[in-house]
């Protein structure tokens, strides 16, 4: 019972993430930079602390008395992050929803699956999975099955996407979804999101000890009712304060440059729908780690989690990309490629389901 909640809450927290772009879309007449660090002051800001407040009462106590060395690891690992989740920004935006999320979510399920357990496996911590414990164990081996069902179906995603791109050029059609869509530049900057997204997941276990000090004053408070639900959220707090500082920076850079500082009290555009969509983009998007922590603490802060995680997200992301006819105007064996990576994606998912479920 307890792997299918994780399961449950890790499916809303993908659909979070898997959606939170959808809003942007209706945000006009504004550059990137500027709908970007609006809704990233919600998602890194103004909503990390209020869940804190809201699920942990006396969390900046918490943050306040732990080891300085423990905070700015924390930090850094969200400092690196943000550079993944800024990179995924313009992944998306130069190869759409769909095929830059499977990229970006394919690479980052991979090294967040497995760089931590490989690091436990020579710094062993009790109750994490190192990587001898994944090959060695029944359940492990499930898990790791999975995750290589989910990279075929993150490639096979990934095919789907040159095609698309091959399929347009072919027949010469100008789509109003793709004025912006650029194979070469998207690739590289979901190559590196893919890679530094990974770091939130290091960043979450190098928090730890602040979501085991809210963990175990709720079970003071609550005994006989397991383990807190909402025990990351004073961690993410601190992750996310490093997230803002890279997107923060980055985002001046590009209003400066782009003279495009204007974009916030631009008269001629629709400002209050424009903060409105931009608001409830970043509120969306932080809700994705609302649901994982709530997860996590069913399922556990392994490989599991990330890529149940992972896989959610591209496979919602991928649905919102067929629904938006991202794919519209290619052939039909194309938009079969990319069906059948969903498909498997999803098979990854049940697959790393049944593999906690042994684990139990």
């Amino acid at each position: 019972m307890q792997a299918l909640l994780g399961v449950i809450f890790h499916f809303i927290g993908g659909f979070a993430s898997g959606s939170f772009y959808i809003p942007y879309k209706q945000v006009k007449g504004w550059a990137w930079e500027s709908y970007w660090i609006v809704g990233g002051i919600f998602s890194w800001l103004i909503v990390p602390p209020l869940a804190a407040f809201m699920t942990i009462p006396g969390y900046m106590d918490i943050i306040n008395h732990t080891d300085g060395g423990i905070l700015f690891l924390t930090y850094f690992f969200g400092v690196l992050w943000g550079i993944g989740g800024l990179t995924y920004g313009l992944g998306v935006r130069y190869l759409g929803v769909s095929l830059g999320s499977s990229i970006i979510l394919g690479l980052c399920s991979v090294f967040g699956a497995l760089i931590p357990s490989i690091y436990y496996q020579f710094n062993p911590k009790a109750g994490k999975d190192t990587i001898s414990d994944l090959f060695t164990s029944s359940w492990g081996q499930m898990v790791l099955l999975g995750l290589l069902v989910c990279v075929i179906g993150i490639i096979i995603c990934g095919k789907a996407g040159g095609m698309k791109d091959a399929d347009r050029k072919k027949r010469g059609v100008a789509v109003d979804d793709q004025t912006e869509f650029k194979i070469g530049l998207g690739l590289t900057v979901s190559i590196i999101s893919g890679v530094l997204s990974a770091c939130f997941a290091f960043g979450i276990d190098a928090g730890k000890v602040m979501a085991e000090e809210a963990n175990a004053l709720w079970k003071a408070a609550n005994p006989g009712d397991g383990e807190f639900l909402f025990q990351n959220n004073v961690t993410y707090v601190v992750i996310l304060w490093g997230g803002l500082t890279t997107n923060l920076i980055w985002c001046m850079i590009l209003n400066a440059r782009n003279k495009t500082f204007g974009n916030y009290t631009d008269s001629s555009t629709p400002l209050v729908s424009n903060y409105i969509f931009s608001a409830l983009a970043g509120t969306t998007w932080f809700l994705q780690f609302f649901f994982y922590g709530m997860g996590e603490s069913k399922l556990g802060n392994g490989a599991s989690s990330w890529i149940l995680h992972m896989a959610f997200i591209i496979l919602v992301a991928n649905s919102w990309g067929l629904a938006l006819k991202e794919w519209k105007a290619v052939s039909k064996k194309t938009i079969t490629t990319i069906i059948t990576g969903i498909l498997v994606i999803i098979l990854s998912v049940l697959i790393v389901g049944y593999g906690n479920y042994l684990k139990e």
